[in-house]
């Protein structure tokens, strides 16, 4: 089985990138962020006549989250995450959506970015974090195969960041943010693309500007995270990098792994 992540910068704008990747992929599952668009404008026509069922969370602005699956419906069993200790609220923003597909339990997710740090963007960015702590323990205590994934806006370690001196005071690699990270997979959360390719320096977004594509300078902020009783079944893992040189496609490229039928090794 396939399942990728997809922060696809656009549905409507980035339709035909994103058609394209799916027949040529062919993923079985898919999440995608930044839709950029309400409920009612999602494009389900045109993704179902590529034989996927879906869920969404839609929003007008830079928000909105959807997963897809092939052959199926997802059965959608929450959208946002719960209130946190600190008294927030259900999410009023499209960040988070859940179902079960196949046998799993999909969370897809886009985490605030959080710039400027320090600030009160920020600020909602680390209080959103541990809403997600909460929930994700919730999900490695029910012993369900679940995974965790999307567009963190987090860069774990120096190794996910082309220049890390050039990132200091960025939200994505300030030390608050790594370190919930950090905190999230100490909870037994394996992330697939580090747990497989431990030394190499893989990035999933590159900036329009500065010719940062053709320079690889890139980041890796789209993680798929696996728990505990879904760990074992993982076998490959990997980024479509050629997506990002597309014409009109996407800032980031889909992250995808492989999961056999049954535990390896």
């Amino acid at each position: 089985m396939r399942i990728a992540t997809y922060n696809v910068n656009g549905v409507n704008g980035r339709l035909p990138v994103l058609l394209r990747w799916l027949e040529e992929a062919q993923p079985d599952v898919v999440c995608l962020q930044e839709l950029k668009a309400p409920d009612e404008r999602f494009p389900a026509a045109a993704i179902e006549a590529l034989g996927y069922g879906a869920v969404w969370h839609g929003q007008k602005s830079w928000n909105g989250v959807a997963i897809l699956a092939k052959g199926c419906e997802p059965i959608e069993i929450r959208r946002g995450l719960p209130s946190g200790p600190a008294g927030d609220p259900e999410d009023v923003q499209s960040r988070y959506i859940e179902a079960a597909v196949n046998g799993l339990l999909i969370g897809g997710l886009y985490l605030p970015n959080g710039n400027p740090a320090p600030g009160p963007k920020f600020e909602y960015k680390l209080r959103w974090f541990e809403r997600l702590y909460a929930h994700a323990r919730t999900l490695i205590d029910s012993g369900a195969p679940a995974l965790l994934m999307g567009d963190f806006n987090v860069m774990p370690t120096e190794l996910d960041v082309y220049k890390p001196e050039r990132w200091l005071d960025d939200a994505l690699f300030r030390p608050e943010v790594r370190e919930a990270y950090a905190r999230l997979l100490a909870q037994g959360w394996t992330d697939a693309l580090r747990h497989l390719h431990p030394g190499e320096q893989i990035f999933t977004f590159w900036d329009y500007f500065r010719n940062a594509y053709a320079r690889n300078a890139g980041l890796r902020i789209d993680h798929l995270l696996l728990s505990p009783s879904l760990a074992p079944r993982l076998r490959a893992a990997g980024v479509d990098r050629d997506v990002r040189g597309w014409e009109k496609t996407s800032d980031h490229a889909p992250v995808w792994i492989d999961l056999a039928d049954q535990p390896t090794g």
